[in-house]
């Protein structure tokens, strides 16, 4: 399930927890813009023994397919897919899978470095339930990510 911040002092963020195990999550925080095209943020996951941070991660409006936009496909198709469906950039890897009983696994894969032969990478997955609860994660991801401008404008 997604949850975000509320309180209007607060950095927005956005946390994705799996309704499969709960100990399980991904949080985007921090957000920025390094231009007018871009949203950069912060990303983090949790597990059962395992935490991994990323300070750096951008999304580009303007590029292959804005993360926002993504999630609101995969929302949009609810009954389901066949095989997987994929979003990247440099640093942030985003699988989604749906299965039987209407849920969707996103599996979320860190990596700081892309050329170098010491990298780590490391991947959680969160499931959700793949209508309302995608639904919501589309939307919160869409409200963090965009500047918030009257006029829809990102």
């Amino acid at each position: 399930m997604n949850v975000k911040d509320t309180d209007p002092t607060a950095t927005p963020a956005v946390i994705v927890r799996s309704q499969e195990d709960p100990t399980t999550q991904v949080r985007l925080s921090g957000r920025y813009f390094p231009d007018e095209y871009g949203t950069g943020f912060a990303v983090e996951v949790h597990a059962e023994g395992l935490q991994a941070r990323l300070d750096s991660v951008i999304t580009w409006v303007c590029g292959p397919e804005y993360l926002a936009d993504f999630l609101d496909k995969l929302a949009a198709d609810f009954r389901g897919w066949e095989g997987e469906r994929t979003w990247s950039t440099h640093h942030l890897a985003l699988r989604a899978v749906f299965r039987s009983g209407g849920h969707v696994g996103l599996t979320w894969t860190l990596r700081p470095w892309t050329t170098r032969e010491d990298s780590w990478e490391v991947s959680v997955t969160t499931w959700l339930e793949g209508g309302s609860q995608l639904t919501a994660l589309a939307a919160d991801v869409r409200q963090f990510l965009d500047r918030g401008n009257p006029d829809g404008t990102r």
